[in-house]
């Protein structure tokens, strides 16, 4: 006999409750409990009932497990395939998320139109129509250029439906715009609730791994920036990448969270234009192509995202207070580390900051996680602070320990030798304990101790030392 009842689930955590609250107690957010209606049902009887990625399995010796080594299937846009590894590898699910009118949707046609002219794309969109699809299709084309034949549009919502059209067509790519407007007719909820979206990207899994599709699902966010849903849904994909940056600015940056096929914090960056999403090959130099040269509060650093080191630009400025309590306002930095960065220079150099209004900025939508652009920050602000340049040809490289230390960070080999390669002269970075590696040549290395000793090196019109290498005592 069938039994039903009501329940509320929290749509942005999925926490279960017998009854409605106003604020979810796991993750704090307000008005997000939502009534579903559940239906228990006896098991059926039918084969086809069986759940699992075949409906049958067997153990088995590692040792007997075949590995066919299976292609990636190339990408012909490179920083796309950057971020995913080298390539789509088949039977994956990626999911794609960001900010409403960020490019998503441009993105994934751009590399539908490209797949299709060797593979069969299927691209199932449940919030355009196929002819807006279209229309946007011409618009990215280049002049002159023909729609592919193997790439198919379709607007559909039923989860059932699209799983027929697959069968029919049998893509080598399945792409899913988006999966909160993805619904199945068997669960009572509305589209986008926490149990369709569960059960819909469940089952787009088990379609890629037993037919071997690779699909791409797109997947709104939050007004706190994260994937739109319950968080098993980030759990159930193999890779997860954000297209980040501001819809007001050119640059836009896809970054892998979350990649079982390859590295992690890998970014690509890209640039909109008219004919859509035009990927950056060199992305340090535009980052650095309008910077104002020897102007106060501006410094370089080399962040490392992925494997890939990109210098940006940070730029700082100070001004007085003009109402009671101090502002810091950070964009492309984290808002404790800049705390932590002002309370060390008005603690270890004296700085007044507390009267100061602090404002720090990575230019061209950049977001920087690491602490080896503390020193660059920190430069940066000190420059503005005694309205005097950092040196034109220096990169700082370093973190800023709370007694004024420098720590090295990782991979210094290889951001040194993406600033020599666009023509820094000079690196000011902490000191080594270890000499294992050889520093890159053509580029001068000051090895400081602390971040007094590093502020002396960057404000000096020319530091002493061999052409070489200097270390500070």
């Amino acid at each position: 006999m069938t039994k039903s009842y009501s329940r509320y689930v929290c749509q942005q955590c999925g926490r279960v409750s017998a009854s409605y609250m106003g604020k979810c107690p796991q993750c704090g957010s307000f008005n997000s409990m939502a009534e579903e209606l559940v239906q228990e049902e006896a098991p059926a009887k039918s084969p086809n009932a069986s759940r699992g990625l075949t409906g049958r399995s067997a153990p088995r010796r590692i040792n007997d497990v075949a590995i066919d080594p299976e292609p990636r299937m190339v990408v012909p846009i490179s920083e796309f395939s950057r971020v995913l590894g080298g390539g789509i590898v088949p039977g994956s699910i990626v999911l794609i998320g960001g900010d409403p009118g960020i490019g998503k949707s441009t993105l994934m046609l751009q590399m539908a139109l490209e797949m299709a002219k060797s593979q069969r794309v299927l691209y199932v969109s449940g919030e355009e129509s196929e002819r807006q699809i279209k229309m946007r299709a011409d618009r990215l084309l280049e002049a002159g250029g023909k729609l592919p034949d193997n790439l198919y549009l379709v607007t559909e919502t039923n989860l059932s439906t699209i799983l027929d059209h697959n069968r029919e067509i049998r893509p080598a790519l399945l792409i899913v715009d988006s999966i909160q407007t993805v619904y199945l007719p068997e669960l009572d909820s509305s589209a986008g609730s926490v149990s369709q979206v569960r059960e819909t990207s469940s089952q787009l899994r088990e379609l890629a791994k037993s037919s071997g599709v690779s699909v791409f699902v797109i997947g709104h966010v939050t007004k706190e920036g994260v994937i739109a849903g319950p968080r098993v849904l980030e759990h159930i994909v193999d890779t997860v990448l954000y297209l980040e940056g501001d819809r007001f600015q050119a640059y836009r940056l896809l970054r892998s969270v979350k990649n079982r096929f390859g590295a992690t914090a890998e970014v690509g960056v890209f640039e909109m234009r008219e004919r859509g999403l035009v990927e950056i090959t060199n992305p340090s130099e535009a980052f650095l192509a309008e910077r104002m040269v020897n102007a106060p509060g501006s410094a370089i650093a080399v962040s490392m995202e992925g494997t890939r080191p990109l210098l940006v630009e940070v730029q700082g400025l100070t001004s007085p207070a003009q109402f009671g309590n101090a502002r810091r306002t950070p964009n492309g930095v984290d808002y404790n580390r800049l705390l932590m960065l002002a309370a060390v220079l008005t603690r270890r150099l004296g700085f007044k900051l507390g009267e100061q209004d602090i404002f720090v900025n990575v230019v061209g939508g950049m977001k920087i996680d690491e602490p080896a652009a503390d020193l660059a920050i920190t430069a940066a602000i000190t420059s503005s602070m005694k309205d005097v340049s950092v040196r034109a040809d220096a990169v700082l490289i370093g973190e800023v320990g709370l007694a004024g230390e420098l720590r090295l960070p990782g991979q210094m080999p290889v951001r040194l030798r993406e600033a020599q390669k666009l023509g820094f002269k000079v690196a000011i970075v902490p000191r080594r304990l270890h000499k294992a590696e050889p520093w890159p040549e053509n580029i001068q290395i000051i090895e400081v101790r602390s971040i007094y000793q590093a502020l002396d090196a960057a404000f000096s019109a020319e530091p002493k030392g061999s052409p070489k290498s200097k270390e500070s005592a």
